[in-house]
């Protein structure tokens, strides 16, 4: 059993960071499809790579990470982060959601998927989001595999905006209330 712990970023993890963002991000490409997107995958893991500096420079104010380790090895093997609704949120929503916190970069190793740390990251944010007397939030996805982990878990998107990645492929987006939501630790 994989024992773990959630807690925020801090200097020394910024290599593993940017390993790790290059791993999670090039395999969820990879089990798309979409490999050959490499200008696409770069610009992601440099967006990842920019929220977290943005973390740091705020000292969490303008982007709030917290990682899960694997204590048996000291391991990162998941992220999340809070930050403002993104640029793709905003204008394909007309800005409904502007004023709502984004979760996101919602990572985890390919190794230790599917097996309860996403939850477990996600009830920690849901946490923190109540210790800042925020009840709602907005998170989206254009990968068919977190869209059917979040359908299942928060029911049907808010919005789908149809073949945006091109045919057959949507972008889904959710608006959640946390007094909708129950907030449960276990793995």
């Amino acid at each position: 059993m994989t024992n773990v712990a959630i807690r925020r970023p801090n200097s020394d993890d910024i290599d593993e960071l940017y390993l790790f963002f290059r791993i999670v991000i090039t395999n969820t490409y990879k089990d798309e499809g979409l490999s050959q997107l490499v200008d696409d995958i770069e610009n992601e893991i440099n967006s990842k790579k920019q929220y977290l500096k943005n973390d740091f420079d705020s000292n969490g104010e303008n982007r709030y990470f917290l990682l899960a380790i694997d204590t048996n090895n000291d391991k990162i093997i998941g992220t999340i982060e809070i930050g403002p609704a993104s640029t793709l949120i905003n204008s394909c929503t007309s800005s409904v959601l502007k004023d709502l916190y984004e979760i996101g970069t919602v990572f985890i190793l390919p190794e230790y998927q599917r097996k309860g740390i996403g939850s477990l990251l996600l009830n920690a944010m849901y946490l923190t989001l109540l210790s800042r007397g925020i009840t709602e939030y907005c998170l989206d996805s254009g990968y068919k595999k977190a869209q059917s982990i979040w359908t299942k878990k928060f029911g049907k998107p808010s919005y789908v905006l149809k073949d945006y990645w091109g045919e057959s492929n949507n972008h889904m987006i959710w608006k959640k209330s946390l007094h909708d939501i129950p907030i449960i630790f276990g793995l």
